[in-house]
């Protein structure tokens, strides 16, 4: 089976940043995790963590820790994404979940099921999206919203010059928030 999903970072707009992929059913979330990461262009460098809600929800799956803080009885117990898969999960009613990347800058990634397929695909794909991906270690949605009123309204100020040498843009080159290339994006899935 197959299971296609519209993944949308929460709290972004102009443009919203999200993607549609279709995933084997039988990944792992882990595997998921790094389908996530490609398709958004995330670089993989900050903890993660899947979840039903923000605040005391029942799942929670992730890399277990023996010392992980959130262990206690407020919190569900942490599942292991490198044993749990997708259809465990998303055939036996769940339909959304969230998708926490960094947990400093805290992008919650809103996962919503739209279809399930019965065929046998065995490599993930992004069908459509929109936005470029924020940078890492931007300072979340507001750092981003920074970086994109920076360019746009200020585009030849010190500012800028600090973004562009930051994000190793080029001179006089500005983020383009606009920026999703499919191609791109399916060609680093065929590699997962």
């Amino acid at each position: 089976m197959t299971i296609q999903f519209k993944i949308q970072i929460k709290g972004i707009t102009k443009p919203p940043v999200w993607r549609k992929v279709a995933v084997p059913s039988g990944f792992t979330f882990l595997k998921f995790h790094q389908v996530i990461q490609t398709a958004f262009g995330w670089e993989d460098c900050h903890l993660f963590e899947f979840k039903d809600k923000e605040y005391q929800g029942r799942i929670r799956i992730s890399i277990p820790a023996d010392d992980d803080f959130f262990d206690s009885d407020f919190f569900a117990d942490v599942m292991d994404s490198s044993r749990i898969k997708l259809s465990d999960v998303f055939t036996k009613g769940v339909s959304k979940l969230l998708y926490v990347y960094d947990f400093g800058d805290d992008w919650l990634h809103e996962i919503t099921l739209e279809s399930v397929v019965d065929d046998n695909t065995k490599k993930a794909v992004c069908l459509s999206g929109k936005g470029a991906c924020p940078p890492e270690d931007c300072g979340g949605i507001y750092g981003y919203e920074d970086i994109k009123e920076t360019f746009r309204t200020m585009p030849d100020s010190d500012q800028a010059e600090d973004l562009r040498e930051w994000l190793g843009l080029d001179e006089g080159e500005n983020w383009d928030a606009t920026l999703f290339d499919i191609d791109e994006i399916n060609a680093y899935l065929k590699q997962i």
